[in-house]
C-alpha cells in the first residue's frame, strides 16, 4: 500500500535539494521582517551611531554582500544561514544605500523612491522577458539566481527610502507609517487566500512591503520617545532582533533536516 506522506515528504525533500532557496512559508516571512528590521538598525549603527558615514558603510555592506553572494552562487544546495546572511547584507546595505541616495546626493525621499522604483520594476521586466517567469520557487540557474538577488537587493533600498518618507515626509510618523503598511500588507495576504490574483506578483508585492515595514518598525525601535519611537536605540535593536533571527534561521535548519529525512 503506498504511504500518501512518505511520498509528500520525498518529494519535499527533492525539491528543497533542487533548489537553493527556502520555501514561502509563514516562518519565511517572520524571518524575513526580522532581518529587514535588523538591516535598519544595523545600517544605521554603522553609518550613524559608529559615525562611518553613508558613503564608505556603503562600500563596506556591499563588497560584504558581493562575499556572501559569491558565496551563495557557488554552493550546490540550500544553506539557511548562507542564505539569510545574504538577505541580511542586502538589507543592511540597502538601509545605507537609501540614505546615501536620499541624505548625501541630496535627492530626497520622494525623487529616491521613485528612482529605486523604476529600478526594481526594470530589473523584474527583464528578468521575466530573460527566462520567462519571477517565479521564486523554480530558481534553478545562476541567471535566474542573479537577477532574484538584485531584485531583492533593490527591493529592501526601496523599501528603506519608502519607509523614510512614510515616517518622515509624508506627516503619518513612525507609527502611522508602520500602521499604512501593516494594512497594506495584511490587504495582501487576504488576496492571496480569497482572490485568483497572481501568486508570484503577490510575492512581490509582500517582499518589497516588508522592507518599509522593517524600515518604520526600525525607526520605531531605535528612535526617541521625543520622536515618537520606543527609545531601545540601535545597539540594543540589532542585538535582539539578531537573536530573534539567528533562533528563527536555526529553527527552520533543523525543521528542514527533519523533512529531508524520510521517516
Amino acid at each position: 500500500m503506498i504511504n500518501v506522506k512518505e511520498d509528500i515528504s520525498s518529494e519535499q525533500a527533492h525539491l528543497a535539494v533542487l533548489s537553493k532557496l527556502p520555501a514561502i512559508t509563514a516562518a519565511f516571512w517572520v524571518m524575513k521582517i526580522a532581518a529587514t528590521t535588523l538591516g535598519e538598525t544595523a545600517g544605521y549603527l554603522l553609518s550613524m551611531t559608529l559615525q562611518v558615514g553613508y558613503a564608505m558603510s556603503c562600500v563596506i555592506l556591499l563588497s560584504c554582500f558581493l562575499v556572501l553572494l559569491i558565496i551563495q552562487l557557488r554552493t550546490k544546495h540550500f544553506h539557511p544561514f548562507l542564505y539569510w546572511g545574504v538577505i541580511l547584507a542586502t538589507s543592511t546595505a540597502g538601509t545605507t544605500m537609501s540614505d546615501f541616495i536620499d541624505r548625501t546626493l541630496k535627492l530626497g525621499y520622494p525623487a529616491g523612491t521613485t528612482l529605486l522604483a523604476t529600478l526594481l520594476i526594470t530589473v523584474l521586466v527583464v528578468w521575466r522577458l530573460s527566462t520567462g517567469s519571477l517565479s521564486v520557487t523554480d530558481v534553478r540557474t545562476t541567471k535566474e539566481e542573479c537577477f532574484y538577488w538584485t531584485a531583492i537587493l533593490i527591493s529592501n533600498t526601496l523599501g528603506t527610502a519608502l519607509g523614510d518618507f512614510l515616517a518622515d515626509s509624508s506627516g503619518l510618523g513612525f507609527f502611522g507609517g508602520n500602521l499604512l503598511i501593516s494594512s497594506l500588507l495584511l490587504i495582501t495576504l487576504l488576496a492571496k487566500y480569497f482572490t485568483g490574483f497572481s501568486r508570484v506578483t503577490l510575492f512581490w508585492i509582500a517582499f518589497v512591503l516588508t522592507r518599509p515595514f522593517g524600515a518604520t518598525m526600525g525607526d520605531l525601535l531605535t528612535k526617541t520617545h521625543q520622536q515618537g519611537g520606543l527609545g531601545f536605540g540601535t545597539i540594543g535593536s540589532s542585538l535582539v532582533l539578531l537573536g530573534i533571527l539567528v533562533f528563527c534561521i536555526w529553527w527552520s535548519k533543523r525543521r528542514h533536516t527533519d523533512v529531508a529525512q524520510p521517516a
